[in-house]
């Protein structure tokens, strides 16, 4: 606490989540706290296994006026080609892991009911809380910026890391948590878009069905989506 009473500022604070079925314990999440210099703590700022307390850790970096970012582990904007024959394309970047193949459409659609709850429970839980998919429109002590970032982290092939002792989930989550905050401070381009498609935005929607406050334009804007890379162990 500050000498007025008040929180001390917090660093930025990522959450990262491992989209994934609750019942059966695939769901998880890891938070990274950012500090303003300096590398990224190699100690998380906190990790889960269930919703609710994901959006307890978002909530706790937005306290004092902070801005965090949420990252959801499923495909979060997916391209509407004016061609037909187009439709079900993969993004560029995908690889060979397109997001309407079997494991990212399962992974899409779990990620809309879990992603639109967590941001339903945030919009509860903080009040006024505005929202956006635009890293340029995001931030801490600007006019206008949006406080809550949502962003998508994609966790396959090469960036797949080695099961901790939590747990393969809560690796993929932490590993998200960490290239996500390592991209923010380093560098903000997307490896994967939807671009020349169309972009149907799938955060913007949950944002948009939650009551947050976020530009109606979002939902034909390209997300950052940010590939992970194994946790060195």
């Amino acid at each position: 606490m500050t000498s007025t009473g008040l929180p001390a500022p917090r660093d930025l604070r990522v959450v990262a989540v491992d989209i994934g079925s609750v019942r059966t314990g695939s769901f998880a999440w890891a938070a990274v706290d950012v500090p303003q210099d300096g590398p990224l703590p190699e100690a998380l700022a906190g990790f889960g296994s269930d919703p609710a307390t994901a959006v307890e850790a978002v909530a706790d970096g937005l306290v004092g006026g902070g801005c965090a970012v949420l990252a959801l582990e499923a495909p979060m904007a997916v391209p509407v080609p004016g061609d037909w024959a187009l439709l079900g394309k993969g993004r560029a970047g995908e690889g060979n892991r397109p997001w309407s193949a079997s494991a990212g459409a399962g992974a899409l659609g779990t990620g809309l009911v879990q992603g639109a709850w967590m941001l339903a429970e945030l919009g509860r839980v903080v009040s006024g809380l505005s929202v956006t998919t635009q890293v340029r429109r995001w931030g801490a002590g600007r006019p206008g910026a949006a406080r809550l970032l949502l962003v998508e982290a994609f966790v396959s092939g090469a960036g797949k890391p080695v099961a901790t002792v939590l747990g393969q989930h809560a690796a993929d989550a932490e590993a998200a948590a960490r290239v996500v905050a390592e991209r923010l401070v380093g560098g903000r381009e997307s490896d994967v878009v939807c671009a020349p498609q169309r972009a149907f935005n799938l955060l913007a929607a949950q944002a948009l069905w939650a009551g947050l406050d976020i530009g109606d334009d979002e939902l034909g804007l390209d997300v950052l989506v940010v590939r992970a890379r194994p946790v060195v162990q």
